[in-house]
C-alpha cells in the first residue's frame, strides 16, 4: 500500500491505551468527512474522530521498510504495526490523534 496512505491515518490506535480529552467543540459536527472519520479502525479497534485528530507536516514522519514514527512535540514516537490505519486516506494528509504517559506522547 502506498506510503503515504498508511501513513496519513496511522496512529489512531496508539492513543487508546489510556484516557485522553477530547476537543470537540461542534465544529466538525456537520463535516462530510465525519462518518468516515468515525468509521476508522486499527489492529487496536475503533478510534480516530476527526476534532481530536492532528495534521503532521511531511518533515515530522518517516518510514522504514514498512514501519512508521513520527515527531510529537519534539520527541520522536515509533508507532506500532497495530496502529497503523490501512483503509485509503481521504483527507490527502498525514494525521495522528496524539497520546500521553507521563507528559511524553506514546
Amino acid at each position: 500500500m502506498h506510503v503515504l496512505t498508511r501513513a496519513a491515518v496511522l496512529l489512531g490506535a496508539v492513543f487508546l491505551t489510556s484516557p485522553t480529552l477530547a476537543r470537540d467543540d461542534g465544529r466538525y459536527a456537520n463535516s462530510p468527512l465525519k462518518p468516515w472519520f468515525e468509521s476508522l479502525h486499527s489492529g487496536y479497534g475503533q478510534c480516530c474522530s476527526d476534532a481530536d485528530g492532528y495534521v503532521v507536516a511531511d518533515p515530522d514522519w518517516e518510514s522504514d521498510h514498512g514501519h512508521y514514527r513520527v515527531l510529537i512535540d519534539s520527541e520522536w514516537v515509533v508507532v506500532p504495526n497495530e496502529a497503523v490505519i490501512t483503509e485509503p486516506n481521504k483527507i490527502g494528509r498525514t494525521m495522528v490523534w496524539k497520546h500521553y504517559i507521563d507528559g511524553h506522547p506514546r
